[in-house]
């Protein structure tokens, strides 16, 4: 191992390694997870603020589509731009701008007046928040060896599920504050949501390290241990192969990729956005559906976790990312012809497990094989291609919706999307084997 060339060998490499790792994921995961909860529940609440804003402002399901999955065409075109950026200017400034503009963008959501004002707003919060996920996806690449980074990214990304664990019934009981100073309770629920993004944001430019070599509160011998380490990886990855950036966003697997992606994000979000309204519709107040809603993720974030250990455990990435995908189509396509609320609950619950179990693993590998600016560009083009689904996910439920007059026939349609990007793993998935595994002997 690295550690051995600096003389470091046997148990005490062990214990060396241990405490390093150790002493990163307390110092940066719990304060990512906090960040990314903000960032996500303030991308997603809008589900919750439908519940009485639709009716209020008279949407119909396609303008709430429209504006639901808007927001991902601003993202898409600022994602790659802005990952490039926080390679160039560092994690904390980067992601401390990103933060506090999307704070204020969200809070602003109170102003929605109409169709275009709604758009707008949902677009410009797309804006603001590209680079979020991609950048620290990249930026824990720089902390994290590869065998560590499924568990990692796992505990980074449970603030996906959690967001709706938690966020779910508080947005639910915001909307109870209809009235209080004179408005609506989806307004009060952007504002008490959209703030402490702010705050966070501005915590965040004081509280990230760059690099591992700024660490402070690192040891030299830790900081000597991870350079090895991650610097022994890198250069296994460009003797294998190294690629420009042109040569990243040209390739053929990182658009493979960028398809498989796609139809977990649409997946994702066409729950996301459209789960609060298909549990109210089970005669549910408000609050309830909070709380209902909550239950799919729930089992989500457990099953991540424990699904992300195994990936690690086993050094396994193809079947744990393409398994759970066919799964989730499965289930998606299942809801749509059950009529019962408890078994249609259940039946998105299994969907909502595949869905997150995929999001744990996912990212390991492009990552397996890139490095530097080029991963910095193919991490996000992944992100914002895949991204787009976030805005076809959503509209197909809506358009579909509007057409019978059914919700769950959208999800019926919609489990093509995760079924096709299950498929392309398992047929790209020999080579995407061979790629992790190189890296991990390269450790």
């Amino acid at each position: 191992m690295a550690a051995a060339s600096q003389g470091v060998t046997g148990a005490n490499a062990s214990e060396l390694e241990r405490s390093t790792i150790r002493t990163i994921s307390w110092r940066l995961i719990p304060f990512l997870v906090l960040a990314y909860f903000f960032s996500y529940l303030d991308r997603v609440n809008l589900g919750f603020a439908a519940l009485t804003m639709n009716a209020e402002l008279k949407f119909s399901p396609t303008i709430f589509a429209w504006g639901a999955g808007i927001f991902f065409f601003g993202y898409f075109i600022f994602e790659v731009p802005s990952n490039l950026a926080l390679e160039k200017f560092g994690a904390s400034r980067w992601i401390a701008r990103i933060m506090v503009t999307w704070g204020i963008i969200s809070a602003l959501m109170a102003t929605v007046s109409g169709e275009w004002s709604f758009y707008i707003l949902r677009f410009l919060l797309g804006v603001a928040e590209a680079g979020f996920f991609p950048g620290i996806i990249l930026y824990l690449t720089y902390w994290y060896p590869a065998e560590y980074r499924a568990r990692f990214l796992a505990a980074f990304a449970i603030a996906v599920p959690v967001s709706t664990v938690i966020g779910a019934p508080v947005s639910g009981l915001l909307l109870g504050l209809d009235g209080a100073m004179g408005l609506k309770g989806w307004q009060w629920l952007f504002i008490i949501e959209g703030v402490p993004s702010i705050l966070l944001g501005i915590v965040t430019w004081f509280y990230l390290t760059d690099r591992p070599e700024h660490a402070n509160w690192l040891s030299p011998e830790q900081k000597s241990w991870l350079a090895a380490k991650l610097n022994a990886e890198t250069t296994a990855k460009q003797a294998a192969k190294h690629m420009t950036l042109g040569e990243a966003l040209s390739s053929p697997k990182v658009i493979m990729l960028s398809l498989v992606y796609f139809g977990f994000v649409g997946a994702l979000y066409g729950m996301q956005f459209w789960l609060p309204q298909i549990v109210k519709a089970f005669g549910l107040t408000n609050a309830q559906t909070g709380f209902v809603t909550a239950i799919p993720y729930l089992f989500g974030t457990i099953a991540m976790i424990l699904w992300a250990r195994h990936s690690d455990a086993t050094r396994e990435r193809v079947v744990h990312v393409g398994a759970p995908l066919l799964l989730t189509a499965l289930a998606l396509a299942a809801s749509g012809y059950i009529l019962d609320a408890s078994t249609t609950v259940a039946v998105l619950t299994i969907a909502a497990v595949g869905v997150f179990c995929t999001f744990g693993v996912f990212w390991t590998l492009p990552t397996a094989w890139l490095s530097g600016t080029a991963a910095a560009g193919a991490i996000a083009l992944i992100n914002s291609i895949g991204n787009l689904a976030g805005f076809g996910g959503p509209y197909l439920i809506g358009w579909v919706t509007q057409a019978t007059g059914n919700t769950q026939n959208g999800l019926l349609v919609l489990a093509v999307l995760p079924l096709i990007g299950g498929l392309l793993v398992f047929l790209s998935g020999q080579e995407s084997k061979t790629e992790f595994a190189n890296s991990v002997k390269a450790s």
